[in-house]
Formats: structure tokens, sequence, C-alpha cells
């Protein structure tokens, strides 16, 4: 292979320190590290050395010797293309180590990369960095060299923080098993010197990287990563051959319609649930098409993980209660390589691929879908909007307005010259915008003007670093304290905005996961740090609404709830709510004040038959039953020990009974003045409590400058 050192055109340097990387069957999955990064930086340098402007490509990597892996990892160099090869470098202990163990080696790395660039005689034209550890690397290549630095993060310390976190894993263990303040820091640096940073979506930019202080969007580009197209291509009619056909047909009466195909993990954020339903509540729907659910492989349902088996569960009960037989499809096993042709039956059908999930990143399977001639329905969140606005193959959906879902799908599949469009807009579009071919292109233009600028652009200067955790949280329940005053709301939503950074934004709210996402989205409040739903039984996590395991198995102490509705079934005076309001932790209620027993003589009943419970009155009409160690409150503390913030560090806001026991404690409390704030008044003589004059939002803003809560955090708008 000819040098760059004799080349005209641009020398382009890419880091990916860890990893097992090679130009070959890639070991995707294989540990944490195999992830898709691997194969997004060895396709980026395959695309980039097919461009004619570009003389050649190094990707940097670690050599690594043992004998427990493949000995492709012990070459020094391996070519992929004519311009490009992969360059191995030692640094640290001869074997395979994860990369959480690489930072004390990164500076060994680092050295050994710039004699590797010094002995080839000639500086790269730009370094492009992968990773927060590769981010550390070429932070201190691109100082000494003088060249531009881009980066891209693929995942965020900050953000895979509060995933660990949510796992139920303490701060120390984070610190020790995840080295994660290093990471943090070293993404903190990187940003600040990077003169471009390249992302999969708009949404990345401003969920993930606005959690950083060097969040400079002006900085960063969106040029989504491409997707094969020897793989995933329009139907041939071979599809129809296949194995995993006749698995699909076996479950259809009429397997020759249109397919509305869903494809997704088992995970109740896909929403597939919700997609049943309005197939279910849809009788047109139900006539022209049939419905394909790829939720993964399953054996047996009762043998797998607790949060797997309930989504699937959810899924077959509301089959069952549609009495979709015969019109519905799930298989239980399928291949990887089974995924392109069920693509490809469904376009064969002339039917649609549909993404209903709550939150979306980026949305590969859309550009797949897309790839193999289908018209594509998805969630108006995240990276759908991109691809549609990109390719304009589709409709977006509120994924939690099942008529709406069920409307989109309709005029997709009715609309024959529509679906025709949609499906040569998608392969044009797909190929303008998501091969390799138009990515490498994409990101020659973006960092043109690096190249061209001679002179590092200047960065923004911090004043001081953001904690590395927040140290304060602002938590409220939704109904009473933020709907009601839209122009409170707005100053409200302003505080939080402008103090992100260091304060934790809550919400505690009775209502359910899917109908709090639906009410913060209607009135434009963003998304919170921390979601407590279903009356402190459920915990999620921005941004991508990651359950909080560790407390389910916690608040599963002792819950029968068997049991609890067959002692409450003969009580006069309590209806049970409809399913819809029931939940794994949470039994609901109606009660009549006139005919029912008191709330303490429902909790005594309760207790006498041994059941260990929390028994909720609101609003005077509401009864919940919920585990003895769930509530707002429990759920509250849950949070702040887990993230070790001081109770005294917490603003509480609440506006009714079912917030009492997070109000009371350590922690700063507003009741803000409503109808039914009397639900309270037993906290009058409660230290740390404040009753603000002022309903709704502007109550919480009162109790903010009463305590001085913010003056240490952020500046408050005037």
């Amino acid at each position: 292979m000819e040098t760059a050192a004799h080349q005209d055109g641009l020398y382009l340097l890419l880091i990916s320190v860890h990893g097992l990387i090679r130009g070959h069957d890639l070991e995707l999955g294989s540990d944490a590290d195999t992830g898709g990064q691997t194969r997004y930086v060895v396709e980026l340098a395959r695309a980039l050395g097919q461009c004619a402007q570009v003389a050649h490509v190094d990707l940097l990597t670690r050599r690594i010797v043992d004998d427990q892996i493949s000995d492709d990892y012990w070459l020094s160099l391996e070519s992929l293309e004519e311009k490009v090869q992969i360059v191995r470098l030692d640094a640290g202990p001869d074997e395979y180590i994860v990369k959480e163990q690489l930072w004390d080696y990164l500076d060994s790395f680092a050295d050994r990369a710039l004699e590797y660039v010094r002995e080839l005689g000639r500086n790269p034209h730009l370094i492009h960095s992968h990773y927060a550890d590769a981010g550390y690397v070429g932070t201190r290549m691109a100082n000494m060299l003088g060249v531009p630095l881009v980066y891209t993060g693929h995942s965020l310390g900050r953000v895979k923080r509060r995933r660990l976190l949510a796992r139920g894993l303490k701060r120390d263990v984070i610190e020790e098993r995840y080295n994660m303040s290093r990471r943090i820091n070293a993404e903190e640096d990187t940003l600040g010197a990077a003169e471009l940073v390249i992302t999969s979506t708009h949404q990345e930019i401003k969920e993930q990287y606005e959690l950083y202080d060097y969040y400079q969007p002006h900085s960063m580009r969106v040029i989504p990563p491409g997707t094969d197209l020897q793989c995933f291509y329009p139907p041939d009619g071979c599809e129809y051959d296949s194995e995993i056909f006749q698995g699909i047909a076996r479950f259809l009466n009429q397997p020759d319609k249109p397919m509305i195909l869903a494809l997704s993990r088992p995970d109740a954020r896909k929403n597939i649930a919700t997609l049943v339903d309005a197939y279910g509540e849809s009788a047109e729907l139900q006539q022209v098409a049939n419905l394909v659910i790829i939720a993964g492989n399953r054996v047996d349902v009762a043998d797998m993980e607790e949060g797997v088996q309930d989504v699937l569960t959810d899924i077959f009960l509301r089959i069952d209660k549609y009495d979709l037989y015969g019109k519905v499809a799930y298989p239980k096993h399928h291949r990887a390589d089974d995924v392109p042709v069920i693509y490809r039956l469904a376009a064969a059908s002339r039917g649609v691929f549909i993404n209903p999930a709550l939150t979306e990143p980026f949305g590969l399977t859309l550009i797949e879908a897309a790839a193999s001639g289908l018209p594509i329905v998805a969630t108006e969140d995240g990276g759908p909007v991109d691809i549609i606005g990109n390719c304009n193959n589709g409709l977006l959906v509120d994924p939690l307005d099942t008529e709406q879902i069920a409307s989109q799908l309709l005029n997709v599949l009715g609309d024959v010259p529509a679906w025709q469009a949609y499906v040569n807009n998608g392969l044009a579009g797909v190929r303008r915008h998501y091969s390799w071919t138009a990515h490498a292109e994409t990101y020659l233009q973006a960092i043109a003007p690096l190249l061209e600028r001679g002179e590092p652009v200047a960065r923004r200067l911090l004043p001081q670093r953001s904690r590395m955790y927040h140290d304060r949280t602002i938590i409220t329940d939704l109904d009473q304290n933020l709907l009601g005053d839209p122009e409170s709301l707005a100053d409200f939503v302003d505080v939080i905005k402008a103090n992100r950074k260091c304060t934790t934004f809550a919400v505690a709210t009775g209502r359910r996961l899917d109908d709090a996402l639906r009410v913060l989205r209607r009135y434009g409040i963003p998304q919170p740090d921390l979601l407590i739903t279903s009356l402190g039984t459920e915990i999620h996590y921005a941004p991508r609404l990651t359950a909080d395991t560790g407390w389910l198995r916690h608040i599963d102490h002792y819950w029968n709830p068997k049991a609890v509705r067959r002692i409450l079934a003969e009580v006069p005076g309590l209806e049970l709510q409809p399913r819809k309001e029931q939940s794994r932790f949470k039994i609901s209620y109606y009660i009549d004040p006139a005919k029912a027993p008191d709330v303490d003589e429902i909790n005594s009943l309760l207790h006498r038959n041994e059941q260990a419970v929390n028994v909720i009155y609101s609003f005077g009409q509401f009864l919940d039953i919920v585990p003895v160690r769930a509530s707002k409150g429990f759920a509250l503390r849950w949070f702040v020990d887990q993230w070790d913030i001081s109770l005294d560090h917490v603003l509480a806001a609440g506006g009714s009974g079912a917030d009492e026991d997070m109000m009371r404690g350590n922690t700063l409390a507003v009741v803000v003045s409503n109808r039914h704030h009397e639900e309270l008044s037993e906290l009058t003589d409660v230290e740390h409590i404040y009753y603000a004059r002022q309903p709704y939002a502007a109550g919480i803003l009162e109790a903010i400058k009463h305590y001085k809560f913010l003056d240490t955090c952020g500046v408050m708008p005037e």
C-alpha cells in the first residue's frame, strides 16, 4: 500500500481505541464494546476511502494479543480498501480488556499514535475520534499536531450514568466499575476541543449533548449513519419461498392481505400494545390488512425476564380482548437473516411498516424498511421526524393516539398512488441520505470549512464546569400543580430550562406513563429527568424513558394483588376502575364515601388479612392500593438515595392528598393554592412546608423565591 506521505489529497485519521475491530466478520454484540459503533467506524473508513478527494484513511485502534480471541487482532496493519487501513498500536497489557479499564493506558496510546504520524512524515488533515476514550486521545493529538478535531460520542457518559442508576447501581459502584467521572470529564474536554461534532439525529443534540457544559449546537451536525443496500432491497418474489413466510402465514386466515409490520424488542417503550389497541378498535383496518408483530424470540414466556414477560403478556391479552385470532401474526422465532426477508414480504403484500415507540432516538428499522420498498408510519418523537422529513416516505403519528394511528395506517394502505409514491420516495431518499456513499459525501462537505480555515475556531470558555451530579431536585405533581394556568406554566418551563444543568426536574403523578407523556406533550412541558407514575409504582429516567428495574424489584416485597382484590370484592361503595387504570403494582377503585367504610377501616381490614399495602385516598372519589414500599414519597427517596442528593436540596410541590408523604420529612415543600389543597391541611404545622398564595405553577415559582432554591444553582429569568 502506498503511504499517505506520497499521495495528494486528504489524509484522514479515525480513532476507535476499544472493541474488537477488523475488516470482516465483526463480532457485533459479543460484549458491551462490540456494538454498532465498531461497524460504524469501519464502514465510515471504507466509504471515505472510495471518495476521489481522499488520498488515505487510517483507522487507529489498540493491538490485542490474546489467546482467547482471533489472531486477526494481533496484526499491526490490516488493509480494508486500496486507500484504507486499520493501524493497531500497543498500549497497556497485551490481552483484551474492556473500555472502562483503558483509561490509564490512553496517554500511552496517544504517544504511540503521534510517533506513528511522525514516522509517516505527513500530518493528517483531520482527526475524527469515536467514543469518549478516543476523544481523550484525539484531543491530545489534535492539540499537538495543530489539526482540527471531529468527535462522535456514540453514547454519552451522563446519559449512561442515568441508565445505570435506573438499574439500581449505587453512585460509588458506578464510579469504581465504569470510571464515570473520568469518562464525563474526557467528554467535556473533547467537546471543548472539537470543531465539529457529528450526531445521528437532532434529538441526540438537544436531549443528550445539551447535558454538557460545552454544549455548542452551532458546531454540531446531523449526518445519519448509512445502511447496507446490499442487504435491504425491494422484493424480488423469492421471499414467499422462505421459512419465515410459512411461520407468519400459519397465524393468518388470509395471509395474502397487506401486512402492517411492527418489528422491535419486547420493550414497553416500543408501545406495541397501543398498536394492538389501534388495530383492535378499527374494524376497517382489520378488514384491509393483517398485523404482523416481530418482537424478539421466545421459547416459554413464563421463563423470560419479568419486564419482557409483562410486555408480551399484555400484547397477548389485548389480542384476545379484541378476538384478533387469524388477523394477527406473532411468530416465536426468527433469525437475523430473516429480517430483510420480513421487510420484503411486507412490501410485496403492499403493506406498511409502523414504529409506534414512545421515544425513538434514531429509527434504523425505518431506514431498513424504506430501503426494502415499504412506506412507513412512525412516532412523531425523535429520529423518525428527521427520516420522514428527508425521505417524504410516510406519515408521523402521536404514539398515544389510537384513532390517529389507525387513521394514518388507513391513509397509507387505502391510497394506491400515495402508497407507490411513498415507496419511490423512500428508495430514493435512502440512497440520497442514508447510504454510506451519501454519508461520506455529506461528511466531506461538513469538514470542508474546517480544512479551509487554517486556524482552529475560537472556543467558548466556561467559568466553571457543571457538577458531575445534580445536587438539587424540583419535583411536582402534574394535574394540580402544572395544569390550569398556561401563563405561569410558561414561566415555570423557562425557569426549568435555565437551570437544567444543575437541577433535576421531576414529575410525580398518579397517571399511567403513557397518559402522563400525552399530557406533557399537549402542554409543552419538557420531558422530566425523573418521571414517577402510577402513584409511585413506576420510575422512569430521561432521555429514553429508562425504567428503574431495581425499584420494581424493591416494591414487589409482600405484594399479593389477587388477595387484595378478593378481600375488597365485597366492601360496599367500592368499584374497580377500568382495566386501563390498573397496573401490575396498582389496584384502583372508585369510592363512594356515602356507602364505603372509612379509609382507615379499609386499611385495617387489609392489615387484618395480612396484606401489607399502602392505601391512598384522593380527590374524594379515588382509592388506590399499592405495595407497602410504594408511594410518591418512597419513590422520591429511592431516587435521591440512588443519586446521592440531600433531601434538603429537594423542593416538592403538592396539591392533593396523594402528595403528602412526598412533602413530609426533610424535603422543602410547597402546597400550591387549589381546590384540593385542603387535603394537605394536616401539614400546616410541619416544618419546611410553605403554603403558596398563588395556584398552579405560579405557586411553585413563589416557593422557589421563598426558599431561594436556585440562588446557588443557576440564573433565574426575571
